[in-house]
């Protein structure tokens, strides 16, 4: 009996741990910076296709935010539509080309095509 209470213990304070793990330990790496992005659709009743992007942080690295700009998309796309391909407002290729920023947030509009 005494040995299934310590069993049951060391399982909860393991379970504990693991949910303190924050996200942050669990979200990709661009350019050395593990950005929080997010992905949601903008008009459900028009088409979920049509989805915005944001990253948080982009000062930490511009180019490392394009990435995760681009991964947040793609991870969207995938789950709701089994696509990667995205037709972005502005071609996230082209380092030249800014990104969209509302302060230190970055946020783009796309369109999974399927």
């Amino acid at each position: 009996m005494i040995g299934n209470v310590k069993l049951l213990t060391v399982a909860l304070v393991s379970a504990g741990v693991l949910a303190g793990c924050g996200d942050k330990d669990s979200r990709p790496v661009f350019d050395g910076v593990a950005f929080r992005t997010k992905a949601s659709v903008v008009e459900k009743k028009v088409t979920r296709a049509f989805f915005e992007a944001e990253v948080f942080d982009v000062a930490a690295s511009p180019l490392g935010a394009r990435e995760a700009m681009r991964y947040a998309g793609t991870t969207y796309c995938i789950k709701n539509y089994g696509t990667s391909k995205i037709d972005w407002e502005v071609d996230l290729d082209d380092p030249e080309v800014p990104l969209p920023r509302d302060g230190d947030k970055a946020v783009l509009r796309g369109t999974c095509d399927s």
